[in-house]
């Protein structure tokens, strides 16, 4: 295992760490204007340098930083796990959006804080380092910041990248800086990818990567107040419910296709739509969960246009259609909703989550659509229960990968402390 201390700091890193000296003289301003424009926590935004932050757990402290909502989502089996081998472990988790910070907080595990990454910044990285002292660090799926490594390389505090993605287009665009990521994927202890592909580009880059599939399907089913599902099954109780999301435009025009010939068969059929980004306008007459409306029998269609409530939305349908399946999304993660019981069903589009959905596949946990008549076949096929079995089962399964995942990094801890 390669020290900390030992990086190599090539001249492509060594300029990257000089141009870094000049984000100050912009950090502010850019802020603020994001803040304007309700991109930023109107509470939190200094924490991006290096101010406001909370308080250190005592004892050892793992971070692990991943870019947005559906990764640092993704964190929460892992950290189960570690927490359950090493109970006396605390976990700082950062990551660089207001929304991940929003539904993080409300499925956060025990003993774990949420922080903003601070900019790329030598006296943010100073301040940020200084409180938190680290003793691992873990870098989640894409996002890595050159700077931080450098500054986490120079205080020995030894660094893991995990679920690392990576397709042929970004592969192109890395290569381009080859001696600059030979130099951060050079300083992680650890290197494992999701899959073969993105293993092969990690290695052409001079990491000496392993393939350790993803961490979405260990991660617990989201959580929301059972008073309130309770209260919802209750008033939709007899009704075929289903549902599309994280839904946009391309998802939802097809869903909505393959509903109208649903209801032809079935009139009690209810289709919950909940888009990607909530407060984006819909032209659809349809009650909405934001103004407190409830469907009524002659209501085909809710909008839960909330933000937070996939977990709720997955705990109502029977059956999910995967939004950004239709269009050049590339998919989003389909586990959510099995994990809460859900026959997953999704369209041709899946790059994104292709180990995943791959995973599914190879159990028959999950059920491929193109038309809004493939739809509505598998929303009234007899198989549609034996697919939410298959998915289970599958969760099963992709999850014993997140359990070797935690004992490996425990191993890296541990080395760190013995030397």
């Amino acid at each position: 295992m390669t020290s900390p201390a030992d990086m190599h700091r090539g001249l492509a890193l060594r300029s990257y760490l000089a141009a870094t000296h000049l984000i100050p003289l912009v950090a502010k301003p850019m802020l603020r204007r994001r803040l304007k424009r309700g991109k930023e926590d109107p509470g939190r935004w200094q924490e991006k340098l290096g101010h406001g932050l909370a308080s250190r757990p005592d004892g050892p402290l793992i971070w692990l930083h991943a870019v947005g909502l559906g990764e640092v989502l993704s964190l929460r089996g892992l950290i189960d796990r570690l927490a359950k081998a090493r109970p006396d472990l605390s976990f700082l988790v950062t990551s660089n959006t207001a929304a991940s910070a929003k539904v993080f907080a409300e499925n956060a595990p025990a003993r774990t804080i949420h922080q903003f990454l601070p900019l790329d910044a030598p006296p943010y990285r100073k301040r940020f380092l200084d409180h938190f002292a680290p003793d691992l660090c873990i870098w989640v799926e894409q996002d890595i910041w050159p700077g931080m490594v450098n500054d986490l390389s120079a205080r020995g505090i030894p660094q893991c990248m995990i679920a690392a993605r990576m397709n042929a287009r970004s592969f192109k665009s890395h290569y381009r800086a080859a001696s600059l990521f030979r130099d951060i994927y050079g300083a992680m202890a650890l290197v494992m990818a999701q899959d073969a592909a993105t293993a092969d580009h990690l290695r052409a880059l001079g990491a000496a990567a392993k393939v350790g599939g993803s961490l979405k399907p260990a991660a617990p089913a989201l959580r929301n107040d059972p008073d309130e599902v309770a209260r919802l099954r209750k008033h939709l109780t007899g009704r075929r419910i289903w549902a599309v999301a994280p839904a946009h435009a391309e998802d939802i025009a097809i869903a909505c296709a393959a509903h109208t010939q649903l209801c032809k068969v079935d009139t009690s059929a209810l289709l919950i739509i909940a888009p990607r980004f909530p407060d984006r306008p819909l032209d659809l007459q349809s009650p909405r969960r934001s103004l407190g409306e409830m469907p009524d029998q002659d209501n085909p269609i809710w909008l839960f246009d909330t933000f937070g409530e996939l977990g709720l939305v997955y705990r109502l349908a029977d059956a999910a259609l995967i939004g950004g399946t239709f269009g050049d999304i590339e998919g989003h993660n389909p586990w959510e909703a099995a994990a809460l019981g859900c026959a997953i069903l999704h369209g041709p589009h899946t790059a994104n989550f292709s180990v995943d959905f791959a995973h599914l596949a190879d159990l028959s946990g999950a059920i491929p659509v193109e038309t809004a008549d493939d739809l509505v076949a598998a929303l009234t096929s007899p198989e549609l229960d034996t697919t939410i079995n298959n998915a289970s089962d599958a969760i099963a399964a992709a999850s014993a990968q997140v359990d070797d995942l935690a004992q490996r990094l425990l191993q890296v801890l541990e080395a760190s402390n013995a030397a």
